[in-house]
């Protein structure tokens, strides 16, 4: 099964993702790492919500 970077939504495998994992401390997702499809995103001052057409809902 191929993994996806839920920050730039590239292959987990391939590249440098350090960038990614520091942009990550500060915001939400934006890609679903099991399908690379860009998920809706609501930011609120307690927290957030992401959601995947395919594969449901994350919070944080």
């Amino acid at each position: 099964m191929t993994f996806y970077c839920d920050h730039c939504g590239r292959r987990a495998d391939e590249g440098d993702h350090a960038a990614c994992l520091a942009a990550r401390a500060m915001e939400p997702p934006r890609y679903c790492a099991r399908c690379r499809r860009r998920m809706v995103v609501q930011v609120t001052p307690g927290g957030w919500s992401a959601r995947c057409a395919e594969h449901g809902s994350l919070s944080g």
